[in-house]
């Protein structure tokens, strides 16, 4: 196994690790300020639950990438040059670093949204709106990622 090869493997784990990370951490904000609102506003519980879901997309655009770049790699083999394997580990870690801490910042924005429907103010569509704020940065880091691929010379 050659240096290339390893770092695309890092890079790999990168982009599905600490994206997935990032959903999780984001959604438990998201689900605990839900669990609070249904305290005071039962009834909101599925506005609450969607608005707590929106930080899970982080980990598909992560799992995407992997996707995308296990299908170039097995085209490749397991000789990748140094290059090669430095350029699916920075790919790794642009969805890797964006994913993770976007879905964590669009999780606290979500749960003070959640909380002031739970007070009875009517901010769903506010609230969806702010959210999708952090997410478009980690959809930069997916299409980046894509065209990266370029940069291969598959």
């Amino acid at each position: 196994m050659d240096w290339g090869h390893i770092l695309s493997m890092i890079g790999m784990g990168c982009m599905v690790g600490l994206s997935g990370a990032g959903s999780a951490i984001g959604t438990s904000i998201g689900g605990m300020a839900v669990v609070g609102m249904m305290k005071k506003k039962p009834e909101a519980f599925g506005s609450g639950m969607v608005l707590a879901a929106m930080p899970a997309t982080q980990g598909l655009y992560g799992f995407v990438g992997f996707i995308i770049y296990n299908g170039l790699l097995a085209g490749i083999g397991t000789s990748l040059s140094l290059w090669q394997g430095s350029v699916v580990l920075g790919a790794g870690i642009a969805i890797g670093l964006a994913c993770l801490i976007s879905a964590i910042k669009q999780g606290e924005v979500v749960a003070n949204g959640i909380a002031a429907i739970g007070s009875g103010h009517n901010v769903f569509g506010n609230t969806l709106i702010l959210g999708a704020f952090p997410e478009f940065y980690a959809i930069l880091s997916l299409v980046a990622a894509i065209l990266m691929q370029g940069l291969l010379k598959v």
